[in-house]
């Protein structure tokens, strides 16, 4: 079967019972009624019969061209965990920052509570990303010794999806989208990650329409560039949490008017999932390789440990001195 072959039926229903449909019209495959028609038919039993050479789920998700994408280069046995894991990896960059980007989105329109809730969302996506390195942390030096010069020069480093998050976090690095700019289909995107604002700008922005006195070089500058932490910043995110807290410390609720308490936490448990990540990543490569050069010319785990003391988010950090 090919790509041509999916039509993009299909019900996943949540639970496993998967059944076919063409879309959720009333009454039509799609349909709660339909799915209770399919059960009280066959007594709950599962649909094990289907035409045309496929399955709903098949074509759905797509499952015959994924799981033709693992292409190993060597016959080392641990090579194909690295290889899957490293794909999961890239499925889980994208997912971050599609839902980064509708996070911003939802703060330029001042939706905090819905783009708070896709950052509840977020964290729990990144701590499913830290979960890969338990696995590649699984392997042993001499596992990984054994394919590891089939590697090349390919390193995560050279990741586009991933550079994206980096960029829609607010990490602008222009010098580490030169690895993409001859990528037809992959220099566009990474360069409007890389000019776009970032969420943490966005939440900047809305603290000055909720009249946080920011200066105008946190609002207006050029966004492909690193952001430089602002004392003014800093301040109005203290007030923030000095406001939006309930007595005796703790978060009031939200219909007390705390959004942007619950909103500057939620970009904190964002932040340091992602802190997360880099720490486990160090953490890995030096029980792995130890100081040995990374595949993508840096020092390797020296390089990891500068990396690994950057915060997403500084003033929402900084402002925890002044609480």
């Amino acid at each position: 079967m090919t790509a041509a072959n999916h039509s993009g039926d299909g019900d996943t229903g949540g639970d496993g019972n998967y059944g076919g449909g063409h879309g959720c019209e009333p009454g039509g495959k799609g349909s709660d009624a339909e799915r209770a028609r399919l059960a009280a038919l066959r007594d709950g039993e599962p649909l094990v019969e289907f035409a045309g050479g496929s399955t709903p789920y098949i074509d759905y998700q797509s499952i015959d061209v994924l799981l033709s994408l693992q292409q190993p280069r060597s016959d080392a046995p641990a090579e194909l965990p690295f290889y899957v894991l490293g794909q999961v990896k890239e499925l889980l960059f994208k997912l971050l920052y599609e839902e980064l980007v509708r996070v911003r989105s939802l703060l330029a329109e001042d939706e905090v509570w819905q783009a708070t809730w896709v950052l509840r969302r977020v964290q729990r996506e990144a701590g499913l990303l830290c979960s890969t390195w338990d696995v590649l942390g699984s392997l042993a030096p001499t596992e990984f010794n054994a394919f590891r010069d089939s590697l090349g020069q390919a390193s995560g480093l050279q990741s586009y999806m991933y550079r994206m998050v980096e960029y829609v976090l607010g990490n602008k690095d222009p010098r580490l989208a030169r690895p993409h700019l001859g990528v037809p289909g992959v220099a566009e995107q990474v360069r409007r990650a890389l000019e776009e604002p970032s969420v943490y700008d966005a939440a900047l922005a809305l603290l000055a329409r909720r009249g946080a006195p920011l200066p105008a070089t946190a609002l207006e500058r050029d966004w492909s560039q690193p952001y430089a932490p602002s004392d003014a910043a800093e301040r109005a995110w203290a007030q923030v949490y000095a406001k939006g807290g309930a007595p005796g410390g703790g978060p009031s609720r939200p219909e007390s008017g705390g959004e942007l308490f619950w909103l500057a936490e939620a970009l904190a448990d964002v932040a340091e999932a992602m802190c997360r990540w880099r720490s486990l990543h160090l953490l890995t490569v030096e029980r792995i390789i130890g100081t040995k050069p990374g595949t993508g010319g840096t020092h390797g785990v020296a390089w990891l440990r500068r990396v690994s003391e950057h915060r997403f988010f500084p003033d929402l950090w900084a402002a925890r001195g002044r609480l």
